[in-house]
């Protein structure tokens, strides 16, 4: 789309979330991962570890026992609490974590097949107050497209902010079972009131206000599996720090590419890792006015 905003370092220097000296961590927000699972508990590694350095004042990773084991070990300044085995009993854990949390992320790592991560994308669509949607809970709304789209559109009745949806091109192919062009991205975000960030060397934001914004990456070092994972935390943790959907995705967009960039010039492109990104955000958070 030709009418496209440029996400520049000038558009998004503005947006710092206000972070005053007297503060303490209850001020800047709570962030809840509802991520992993047996066979990938990187992706709740990384996007907590992310969340963490995005200036939140708290996170919980809420996730299996599996995935947890490691995430105490990688991340000990994160909270953490454990699924249940039931499937009701997990949900009434994860109501009573939402009442706490400032902004939810879902999706990165989750076992599609387990019939506790499907209650939980739907129970997280219809109650968290603010939200980011990726991976698997992404696929999981594709899979159950009829049921679940109705939910992610009708958040603006309930008085919920918009989900913000970090789908890559094949996960956006999933959701619309059909090839992906800008005009039916642009669409699919108003029609589903949700902000749509669609990842690829050049990314593009979608709102539910028939605006678009963009930036160009061309950076190789983050097409690595993960590096989306780091993008679910840094959204998700600006949410929880106030911003809007809007201003937090442009946010998150820009640093990651911004901190990418700084890794890819200090490791190169062929063996920079997502925790590498990460590693260089504080430098993006410098370097951007923040």
């Amino acid at each position: 789309m030709s009418d496209c905003t440029p996400i520049t370092a000038e558009l998004v220097e503005s947006k710092a979330p206000v972070r005053p000296g007297d503060a303490h961590k209850n001020d800047f927000g709570h962030v809840l991962i509802c991520a992993g699972s047996k066979y990938m508990t990187g992706a709740l590694i990384l996007a907590t570890e992310t969340a963490l350095r995005s200036g939140a004042g708290l996170v919980t990773a809420f996730s299996t026992d599996d995935a947890l084991l490691p995430l105490k070990a990688n991340c000990p300044c994160a909270l953490t609490a454990a699924w249940e085995e039931d499937v009701a009993d997990t949900l009434r854990k994860a109501n009573s974590l939402m009442k706490k949390a400032s902004a939810v992320a879902i999706g990165p790592g989750l076992d599609e097949s387990d019939p506790r991560s499907k209650a939980l994308v739907e129970e997280f669509l219809l109650n968290a107050k603010a939200l980011v949607v990726d991976a698997g809970a992404l696929n999981i709304i594709a899979k159950y497209k009829e049921e679940l789209l109705p939910v992610l559109a009708s958040r603006k009745e309930r008085g919920l902010l918009p989900a913000v949806i970090t789908p890559h091109v094949g996960e956006m192919r999933r959701l619309l079972r059909e090839e992906v062009n800008y005009e039916i991205c642009a669409k699919f975000a108003v029609d589903n009131s949700c902000l749509l960030i669609l990842k690829n060397n050049k990314t593009m934001i979608f709102t539910p206000h028939l605006t678009c914004y963009s930036i160009q990456g061309d950076n190789s070092g983050l097409a690595k599996g993960g590096s989306g994972d780091v993008l679910t935390g840094l959204t998700a943790g600006l949410l929880a720090q106030g911003m809007k959907p809007c201003d937090a995705g442009i946010s998150a967009v820009y640093l990651h590419s911004k901190a990418g960039s700084l890794a890819a010039c200090e490791i190169g492109v062929r063996g920079m890792l997502p925790i590498d990104v990460i590693d260089e955000l504080s430098e993006a958070f410098r370097e951007t006015g923040w």
